[in-house]
């Protein structure tokens, strides 16, 4: 038990300790989690601990990661990826097989040997790649999506690569290995037992045509349970009201189902994949979200770090130069495939680099199969610790591969799309819209609606093909640049509309103008309260926080919900609103730039005034206080 207790203790500490500095570095968790298991594999080296045994409880985090991933998508949606799914993925498989495979026989392997260690290098990390998009906001781009569509072909293709693979099987590995294998039975009797008690199937010594019909059986059963049963097992467990039984309910749904996907030799992620999808549209989807989502983040970090930990640096120093050449090799031959892949299925600009980056890895699978292959007699044992080696570098260096791409590509990218001659601007109006976006976008269209010529200047060249396209004209450029604003006619334009992005532009633009065209009435899009003080101190007074007015509509709602007749909703909405605008002038005056509200004694002070008088007031309107 204290051992026990021991290794748990470390892992979490290990783990507390390295990701809040990763994440603060800007790294990501995923590399905080390698380093840490990096950091502490002589510890549990000392310890004799066997990694290996504990990376098989961990992958159970990406069992649940794809069950929540299927949660977010409905059928309809996976049946629209089936081109990429099929076509994307199915083409990086086979194409980075056939690469890795052929640079093998060049190196001297035999046929069956360089097709078994393309399999295994032809997959990539499913668990590092959809934690770091989600982490990132990746996930709903373009490139996100191509990526997902690979990785789930990737996991359904492991499947047949499960059966597959006993065919390459070496004559002469087979003997060695079946005298090892009575050696080791005569030695220790008890690992018949625990042999006997891994090899639990449905589909052993069935024939053919049985062991398909009840693989097609398990997965109806699996549809079945998703979207029939669920429902009332559900509602029956909430009769005891109590949060524990719900957990254990959600828990034991996704073992259940992983479960019955070894018995009869399916891929356990893909299967409860296919539970999420098919509870996507249930009531119960954001109660089994919140439930397995702890208990994903904590096994998905575990697995991270016996990752890092599994890394064998003495292996590593005593043939430095094959597995750093096998490692950048291998993700060279991935990256080429899938930068051709991108460009064959119209993937473009940053989200090409996203997906060739993102996926040029190998996977977890490959640990599986590399030990799956070495039981099987068809990739000797010292060649697959050497792979098992590449497998783990090219997943820590993963990391490093999506804050290149953050850090490197996507910025110059971006920039360079963006860097072609401004347009000229062919005429000028008394209204000059800076930015055309979800909020410039509809303040031109009100405007146009009411017969006003607006004068429209975004800098994103995508967006403005976009709005040429139904009929709106706007001209391309940056609207914080003196040059531009002079040729858009800002000395004669009565009103400036800031709807730019950027923080710290809007608050240039506001000040710049301001200062050099006081007579020009600027109206400033925030992007939050602090961001309102920040343009009050330029000496802007039109000011409109970007979510406040669908704010104060959500509010109005919530009161009617609450048993308010609509005139008394509204008139509490705008007493809020006035009360709140009033105080929004008072606050302004303490706001210190540059120091956290938090921070600011007077500030908060005033804050805390403010929201009492609100209080008071609200009560003589006849609310009571639910306090």
């Amino acid at each position: 038990m204290t051992d026990l207790l021991l290794l748990i203790f470390l892992f979490l500490a290990a783990g507390v300790v390295a990701v809040p500095i990763a994440s603060r570095l800007g790294l990501g968790s995923v590399l905080g989690y390698l380093s840490a298991g990096m950091v502490i594999s002589p510890l549990l080296s000392v310890l004799n601990v066997q990694v290996e045994s504990i990376q098989h409880v961990a992958e159970f985090g990406v069992v649940m990661m794809l069950f929540l991933v299927g949660l977010e998508l409905e059928p309809k949606l996976l049946w629209s990826m089936r081109h990429r799914l099929l076509g994307l993925g199915g083409l990086q498989v086979g194409l980075t097989c056939a690469l890795v495979m052929l640079g093998f026989i060049a190196l001297g392997y035999t046929w069956q040997v360089s097709l078994a260690v393309g399999l295994v290098f032809s997959l990539s990390s499913t668990a590092i790649v959809l934690q770091t998009l989600n982490e990132k906001g990746l996930f709903k781009s373009q490139g996100g999506q191509a990526s997902f569509s690979v990785l789930l072909f990737q996991d359904i293709a492991v499947i047949p690569m499960l059966a597959l693979l006993p065919l390459l099987a070496s004559t002469e590995l087979l003997s060695l290995a079946s005298t090892v294998s009575n050696e080791s039975s005569a030695s220790n009797p008890s690992s018949d037992m625990a042999d006997h008690a891994s090899s639990l199937s449905l589909v052993a010594g069935l024939p053919g045509w049985a062991a398909g019909l009840v693989t097609a059986a398990a997965v109806a059963a699996v549809v079945l349970v998703g979207s029939r049963l669920t429902r009332p097992v559900f509602r029956f467990i909430a009769m005891a009201n109590l949060r524990e039984l719900f957990t254990a309910t959600a828990l034991g749904m996704v073992v259940g189902i992983a479960l019955l996907m070894s018995l009869v030799g399916l891929s356990p992620a893909l299967g409860t994949f296919l539970a999420g999808v098919v509870l996507a549209n249930s009531e119960y989807r954001h109660e089994l979200e919140s439930h397995i989502y702890p208990f994903k983040g904590l096994l998905l970090g575990l697995f991270f770090m016996t990752v890092g930990a599994g890394i064998n640096f003495e292996l590593f120093l005593f043939d430095t130069g094959t597995v750093l050449g096998l490692t950048f090799g291998l993700i060279a031959i991935k990256a080429l495939v899938l930068w051709v892949l991108s460009v064959v299925f119209g993937i473009n600009g940053t989200d090409r680099w996203l997906v060739t980056l993102g996926l040029a890895q190998a996977g977890e699978f490959g640990f599986v199969l590399l030990t799956f292959t070495v039981g099987q007699a068809i990739i000797p044992q010292v060649l697959a610790d050497q792979l098992l080696l590449v497998v783990a570098l090219s997943m820590l260096l993963t990391p490093a591969m999506f804050i290149v791409f953050e850090r490197v590509i996507a910025p110059r990218l971006t920039g360079a799309q963006q860097q072609r001659p401004s347009d000229t601007i062919a005429h000028q109006s008394d209204i000059i819209i800076a930015g055309h976006g979800r909020v410039g976008g509809i303040v031109n269209r009100m405007l146009g609606s009411a017969q006003y010529k607006t004068t429209v200047i975004d800098f994103s060249s995508k967006q403005l093909e976009v709005l040429r396209t139904f009929g709106f004209q706007a001209y391309f450029g940056d609207a914080t640049r003196p040059d531009l604003l002079a040729a858009a006619g800002i000395a004669q334009a009565k009103v400036l509309v800031i709807a730019i992005d950027g923080r710290e532009q809007i608050t240039a633009l506001a000040q710049y103008v301001g200062h050099n065209w006081p007579h020009v009435h600027v109206v400033a899009r925030a992007l939050d309260r602090t961001h309102v003080y920040e343009l009050w101190a330029t000496g802007c007074r039109d000011v409109i926080r970007e979510t406040y007015d669908s704010s104060l509509r959500m509010g109005r709602s919530t009161l009617e919900a609450m048993g308010l007749d609509t005139a008394q909703a509204t008139h509490l909405r705008n007493q809020f609103e006035q009360a709140d605008r009033n105080g929004m002038l008072e606050l302004a005056e303490v706001y210190k730039p540059g120091v956290p509200a938090h921070d600011n004694p007077e500030y908060v002070a005033t804050a805390k005034q403010i929201t009492d008088s609100m209080r008071v007031s609200m009560q003589r309107q006849g609310v009571d206080d639910p306090g």
